[in-house]
């Protein structure tokens, strides 16, 4: 095996994956396309019903895999509707890992504008919650002014000081790896940053649909590559793998000790069982080194 093989084993070992409540009544087994383990995210839509959330953790822990629920804090209406789902989250599934968003709402629905806030309730060590992500981002937000970005993450350092949670900074989505990595050194340089980061990839997805949820989530700088593939209209249709973002990570990774970039979250833009087929064969070292794409697969994933 190859240094390189095993470095990117390595980095990808404890990559995480996600769906959504709508997405998962879709799915009978998650077993039929997940292995026992798997840590799963699932996210919360503005409008939606945290029930929803709830049945969906439910399926995923009765066949095997760990749930993780997001919370968006603008969709939260009140702390008591917080303390409400935390405690029926516990009674009924014993949750102890979370992602906890800001969420993109223009208007709270309730008295919640930003994570901390929600953080700083207490109620997430209250109801048993060990782990939390907190998001972040990388390539900025449309939402959220560059300065107050910056004090978020300084927040979260605070924050972290004062809990026995485990924090980490969860990001969105990236195509390529140069705005990334600096990003996380100026926010460790300079906003004495500490906290392990998972960074987002996408899953594999025509040219088309990865630029155009990039679009909707306000991906910036990274999304250059994809633009110059599109230029090729031919190329539109065809499915990119993240291989090439995932080895530079993992390089960089290796070449300084001091980054705090710790795993990878793989968002399943084009579908969850053709993404996890992909992060199994690089799990499994099922790929070869190739100059142009970082490697390449040596199985067929459909």
């Amino acid at each position: 095996m190859s240094a390189q093989k095993e470095l990117i084993q390595e980095f990808m070992k404890t990559c995480t994956v996600e769906v959504t409540p709508g997405g998962a009544a879709k799915v009978d087994d998650f077993r039929e396309m997940l292995r026992e383990g798997t840590t799963v995210y699932v996210t919360f839509l503005p409008g939606s019903d945290f029930a929803d959330t709830v049945k969906t953790v439910r399926k995923l822990r009765d066949q095997g895999m760990n749930p993780v629920p997001h919370f968006a804090a603008r969709s939260i209406p009140s702390k008591d509707f917080l303390e409400e789902n935390l405690k029926m989250l516990q009674a009924e599934v014993e949750v102890e890992h979370a992602l906890l968003i800001g969420g993109a709402v223009d208007k709270p629905l309730g008295e919640f504008h930003s994570s901390m806030q929600v953080l700083q309730t207490g109620l997430f060590e209250k109801y048993g919650i060990k782990k939390c992500g907190l998001a972040s981002h990388p390539e900025g937000t449309p939402d959220i002014p560059e300065t107050d970005v910056a004090q978020a993450i300084r927040d979260k350092n605070a924050y972290q000081k004062e809990t026995e949670m485990q924090l980490y900074l969860a990001t969105q989505f990236c195509f390529e790896s140069k705005p990334i990595l600096e990003w996380e050194k100026r926010i460790r340089e300079e906003d004495g940053n500490e906290l392990p980061i998972h960074i987002g990839i996408p899953g594999l997805a025509t040219i088309k649909t990865l630029i155009k949820h990039a679009q909707h989530c306000g991906v910036g700088p990274s999304m250059r590559v994809l633009t110059r593939q599109a230029a090729n209209i031919a190329k539109l249709m065809t499915v990119r793998q993240p291989n090439n973002l995932v080895l530079e990570l993992a390089e960089a990774c290796k070449a300084d000790s001091d980054i705090k970039i710790s795993q990878c979250h793989l968002y399943p833009l084009g579908g969850l069982k053709k993404s996890a087929a992909w992060l199994y064969a690089v799990q499994d070292g099922n790929f070869e080194d190739h100059k142009k794409d970082g490697f390449k697969l040596t199985v067929d994933i459909g």
